[in-house]
């Protein structure tokens, strides 16, 4: 009787951890951050080196590096969606390939490329489009060097 009577506030600890998470869960979807999913108008893009480099940049950079981003059904539900608009807000205000004619930071990013920093691990997780091979990033940082020599953004990069 006294191991059942254990089991059983096991379980009621284990209901009400669960009811806690299931409300806590419901909570967040009403905080506001994360769904203001737009996308402003493409500006200018740079003048690509290749149509293989800026090929390559969709694939694997613009759904946070342009004003194309692709919303998925997860970036409407917390707390996913605070990330992914975190992610966004951030690629877009550091390099946005769809506004050239904007100061960018567009030098750090061949490196970021070829040390396997971008894509984020995590990005590719839920994209395998978006993972690149080592001749892939290989290509594409060359390219982004290229284009970035060729058509450096506005305020240096």
């Amino acid at each position: 009787m006294r191991a059942y009577l254990r089991r059983l506030g096991w379980r009621r600890a284990l209901v009400r951890a669960a009811l806690l998470v299931v409300g806590l869960f419901a909570l967040a979807q009403a905080v506001p951050y994360g769904r203001a999913h737009t996308n402003p108008p493409v500006l200018q893009e740079p003048r690509w080196d290749s149509p293989r480099t800026r090929a390559l940049a969709v694939r694997a950079c613009f759904d946070c590096h342009s004003n194309e981003t692709k919303w998925r059904w997860y970036s409407n539900v917390a707390p996913a969606s605070w990330l992914v608009q975190r992610d966004v807000d951030g690629g877009r205000s550091t390099l946005n390939f769809s506004e050239w004619n904007r100061p960018q930071e567009a030098g750090d990013a061949v490196e970021a490329v070829r040390g396997g920093g971008m894509p984020p691990w995590y990005y590719v997780i839920l994209h395998a489009h978006a993972k690149l091979s080592a001749s892939e990033k290989d290509a594409l940082a060359r390219g982004l060097q290229a284009t970035f020599a060729a058509s450096p953004p506005k305020g240096g990069g």
